[in-house]
């Protein structure tokens, strides 16, 4: 690890899911990591592939953790594929959604709701209410034509029993059935990172990727030019970590441990 990296980075863009918890678990001391974070003068945005949360509600998370962010330091994956849909359709309009609230109320706030009817777009993410009836809905509005956005890729989803299905999973399922690839709204596509950057406020070469997982966090950062770390705490393991391509600027077994390394610089 090259310490002296440190020096210029003025801002953390942090995953979630395996780096501050597994599921409803912390991992570690997160009001003593963000009071340390705070001292060191790094300003923060934490960004997600999670869809089923709203920002208010990550927010709500993390104050029952004594951490104290505000809902603009938020950025998730629904957020991402809502600023997708209203590129291409800014009127709005229908949707098909197979998801949960975090998404429907992205996709409400950029002004569209879902029917099946004058379909724009299916809409897949995780569902943790998934049913057949709900992808074969999804499947026949595909097939007729009607465009397909996934929020995003993660095939599983860390918890404290281990890993189970993720939004990649059932974004999966649907594509086999269709024959048809998503658009994909999050990491490792630069929509999330770039969103981070502009309300930072800090260029890619200030700003360190912090996340568990070698194919959306990782390879999402290094894509945009950013400096990248990996925690050990939620999917990727060292070994897999240390045969990544292009190297990972900082492998660390937490968040804590890598905020640490910052008294060493």
């Amino acid at each position: 690890m090259n310490l002296l990296k440190l020096s210029g980075i003025k801002s953390l863009i942090l995953d979630m899911d395996g780096v501050l918890w597994r599921e409803s678990a912390p991992i570690g001391d997160l009001s003593h990591i963000f009071q340390k974070i705070k001292q060191l003068n790094l300003k923060v945005v934490l960004a997600t592939n999670n869809a089923t949360r709203t920002p208010r509600q990550y927010v709500e998370k993390l104050a029952g953790f004594g951490v104290e962010v505000t809902e603009d330091q938020v950025i998730n994956s629904s957020m991402g594929v809502a600023y997708l849909l209203s590129k291409r359709f800014p009127d709005g309009g229908s949707v098909y959604v197979v998801g949960e609230s975090g998404l429907t109320q992205a996709l409400e706030d950029a002004g569209f709701h879902q029917s099946e009817e004058n379909c724009l777009a299916v809409v897949v993410s995780m569902d943790r209410n998934i049913n057949f009836e709900k992808m074969k809905k999804a499947t026949l509005l595909i097939r007729s034509g009607v465009p397909f956005y996934g929020t995003n890729p993660d095939r599983t989803y860390p918890t404290p029993r281990g890993l189970i299905p993720g939004a990649g999973a059932i974004i999966g399922a649907i594509e086999i059935a269709t024959d048809v690839a998503p658009i994909i709204a999050g990491k490792p596509s630069p929509t999330l990172y770039e969103f981070a950057l502009e309300r930072l406020g800090t260029t890619p070469q200030e700003t360190l990727i912090v996340g568990d997982r070698l194919e959306t966090d990782v390879t999402g950062g290094q894509r945009l030019g950013c400096p990248t770390a990996l925690v050990l705490s939620g999917i990727a393991t060292r070994e897999q970590a240390e045969k990544h391509q292009p190297a990972i600027d900082f492998i660390v077994p937490t968040l804590g441990d890598l905020v640490n390394l910052f008294n060493d610089r």
